[in-house]
């Protein structure tokens, strides 16, 4: 059986500590594929027949930890909040031992002669002292991690860290313990491995609390589920219960101000509920009896008793949840790149510290050691690729996340990144472009003297007798104009197909010969034609304007006279206009793709200013069309909603569900649009555009540092403990420019 898993990480220090756990999860009996993402911490395990306990413990063979991912289980601690801590508390420590080593510092510039320093201070011993923990104790990670990267067969920032300040470090008890008698304070380095090692954890704590901001996308998405739900035991009585303990069929009670705890069917009780969290819609949605409710959206206003269809993973918050976290936890092609030069990047830095040793110590500052080594440490700590490693992901994570509070799901960071590239949308006109169901659009009549309420009472009685969609447009569209306190009753009901139905109504309650029943026709011109109803040329030419617009016309007789005539439509989403003419500024290619006759889709397509328009298409052969665009050299959309969508969606470069479509047309999709609202589309755009512009910023200054760095650090220009600040602020300025994708604003 197919399987994914998914494992929260601690102990990573940089990218290559994730290239490390790939390699040793891939080893694992039955993994096919694994995907770890620096920044989230996350390992997406795929395969089958996959044993946890053998994932964790390959995990922990590596040199880190691992524990199972379950949403299914009430929200606890975060574990990225205690590493924040621990780190946090590693960070005061190494400081309050550290600030005395980094005051000797004035002691060693003549510039700095006339600070007072004490000379308890500048003795070695006490400097070894104060040293020693925050090498060994708070160090203690570098170590470990140095350790298990070599034996992994790889060389990660743990190594770079570990031994600069081991050689600071070491070196200070060598000039200690054999040149006592010469000052030794002068050309001791304690002050530079303590300083480091403090500078790189508070530079770890900035760096995780960035990244926990920019992952907690998901997390916010968990917190709308409501850990308690009101379970109805009997008649009158509830009892507070888990929301993992309820099963299908369980009635909950919603009370004003709580979250619907699962998916599921109203059986009693008119509300509005707040689906922002959601869908970014901001109005509140009227549900009633029969209507569905999604878990963890807000019951605003009355009573409700729904009944359970959905739990755990089947729930549509759920779903959301596993689309995001596989949007985050995928890796997009431009990251391959920076991966690639993060796994070579350790070892190339190791010989350029060498060189650069070796330059100070034979050319630049013959026998100078002191200068050579200073040089090598600052080379070995400012190149640490956690920016190049970071880059990526966080921009992921953050574009991901909000895109997502728009409304908008990326289902793989490759389509986050690649949609803006895209140049032709294809549009599936029902339920996309337009509502998806008929609706009553004209109801006029030819003669004045016909009462329209009456006639509305009879058009009311007499299709309620049909279930065709049509039907019941009018039904619904005449509901609001019929005579309240007037009933009637409809005899000899008759369906004529494809022409329209013909059927006899009386007031209920009286004698015939008071109120005499009238014959009512409604439906095609042939159908009157046939019967013998007299159609003018008048009637005509309005039924063939209303046809050009594309719209349905239907005639009304009443008693073999034509009275009055509705059309129907499927009328146009109320944003798609707008929609459709942000996406034209953009210099897309706007296309639609129907089953509606030539006329018809020419009509609607001219509304909406379309660029091309393919009608009288079989569902089977939409995908072949995509493919025929896609062979004219163009980046394809294609935005659906059916079943029938399904295959072109899949074909297609990106294939867009709207949010109100099937579960196969989201399923095949890369975006489902939470939302049946097209401006979500131009926000997925939008959210495309940013995300890559972020990564390629992200990516430029991350390249541009280690570029630049080096260099400066092998010159001689900057001190050890210098490059170890610079190190940290590049990786926590790395995250913070991802962190702007939160708060983008979209287009309204």
């Amino acid at each position: 059986m197919r399987q994914n898993i998914q494992l929260q990480l601690s102990g990573m220090s940089c990218a290559g500590c994730a290239k490390s756990i790939e390699r040793a999860l891939t080893d694992v009996s039955g993994v096919d594929e694994v995907q770890v993402n620096f920044a989230t911490e996350i390992a997406a395990v795929k395969g089958s027949n996959l044993d946890t306990e053998a994932l964790i413990a390959a995990v922990k063979d590596a040199g880190y930890a691992a524990e199972l991912v379950d949403h299914n289980q009430p929200l606890g601690d975060d574990p990225r909040e205690q590493a924040q801590q621990r780190q946090f508390i590693k960070f005061v420590i190494a400081a309050l031992l550290s600030l005395p080593l980094l005051y000797t510092m004035f002691g060693h510039f003549s510039w700095t002669q006339n600070i007072p320093v004490p000379a308890v201070l500048m003795s070695p011993w006490l400097q070894l002292l104060l040293a020693t923990p925050v090498q060994f104790i708070i160090g203690w990670q570098f170590y470990r991690g140095s350790y298990h990267a070599l034996r992994g067969g790889t060389a990660n920032m743990d190594v770079l860290v570990a031994l600069g300040t081991s050689a600071a470090y070491f070196y200070s008890i060598y000039l200690a313990w054999f040149a006592a008698d010469y000052n030794p304070h002068e050309g001791l380095y304690f002050e530079t491995s303590a300083v480091l090692i403090t500078l790189i954890v508070l530079g770890k704590w900035f760096e995780a609390r960035a990244k926990g901001r920019s992952s907690n996308a998901i997390r916010q998405l968990l917190e709308l589920q409501p850990a308690k739900a009101l379970l109805e035991q009997g008649k009158d009585d509830t009892q507070e219960v888990a929301v993992a303990s309820l099963t299908v069929g369980d009635i909950v009670q919603v009370r004003p101000g709580q979250n619907v705890p699962v998916d599921g069917k109203v059986i009693s009780g008119d509300s509005a509920i707040d689906e922002s969290m959601l869908t970014g819609e901001s109005m509140p949605v009227t549900k009633s009896t029969g209507d569905q409710v999604i878990g963890g959206t807000l019951n605003t206003t009355g009573f409700l008793r729904v009944e359970v269809q959905q739990t755990g993973a089947g729930t549509a918050l759920a779903k959301i949840v596993a689309v995001v976290e596989q949007a985050q936890n995928s890796k997009a092609p431009i990251q391959r790149l920076a991966d690639k030069v993060a796994g070579i990047f350790v070892p190339v830095v190791l010989v350029i510290a060498l060189i650069t040793f070796c330059a100070w110590l034979f050319y630049f500052a013959p026998g100078n050691w002191r200068q050579a080594f200073e040089a090598t440490v600052a080379v070995l700590v400012i190149a640490c690729p956690c920016a190049l490693g970071l880059a990526t992901p966080t921009s992921i994570m953050a574009g991901s996340g909000r895109a997502a509070q728009a409304g908008v799901l990326f289902k793989q960071s490759e389509v986050l990144e690649t949609t803006h590239a895209i140049d032709t949308i294809v549009f599936d006109k029902t339920g996309t472009l337009t509502e998806g169901k008929p609706k009553l659009t004209d109801f006029a009549l030819f003669s004045q003297t016909v009462d329209k309420s009456l006639l509305a009472s009879y058009l009311f009685v007499v299709e309620k007798q049909s279930e065709h969609p049509l039907a019941q447009a009018i039904v619904e569209g005449t509901r609001d104009l019929i005579e309240p306190t007037r009933q009637f009753t409809v005899d000899e009901f008759q369906a004529v197909q494809g022409k329209g139905v013909c059927a006899k109504v009386a007031e209920a309650g009286t004698a015939t010969e008071n109120k005499p029943t009238i014959t009512l026709l409604v439906g095609s011109l042939r159908l009157l034609i046939d019967r013998d109803v007299v159609v003018n040329d008048a009637a005509e030419q309005r039924f063939k304007e209303l046809q050009q617009q594309g719209k349905t016309v239907m005639a009304i007789a009443v008693d073999g006279e034509l009275v009055a005539y509705v059309a129907v439509a499927d009328t146009l989403r109320k944003s798609t206009k707008s929609a459709l003419d942000k996406l034209s500024k953009r210099g897309l290619t706007l296309v639609m793709l129907t089953g509606d006759n030539q006329r018809t889709a020419n009509a609607i397509a001219e509304q909406l200013g379309m660029d091309q328009v393919i009608a009288e298409v079989l569902p089977e052969d939409k995908a072949n069309h995509i493919k025929q665009l896609q062979s004219q050299g163009k980046r394809v959309a294609m935005v659906g909603d059916g079943v029938n969508d399904a295959p072109a969606l899949a074909v297609a470069d990106v294939g867009v569900a709207m949010g109100s479509g099937t579960d196969v047309a989201i399923e095949a999709a890369d975006i489902a649009l939470l939302r049946a609202d097209l401006e979500t589309l131009v926000h997925a755009i939008e959210m495309s555009e940013l995300t890559l512009r972020n990564i390629r910023q992200n990516l430029f200054w991350a390249f541009a540092y280690n570029t630049l760095g080096i260099p400066v650090a092998a010159s001689g220009l900057l001190a050890p403990w210098l490059a170890g600040g610079a190190m940290a602020l590049s990786s926590v300025s790395v995250v913070l420019n991802a962190l702007r994708l939160q708060r983008a604003k979209l287009s309204k």
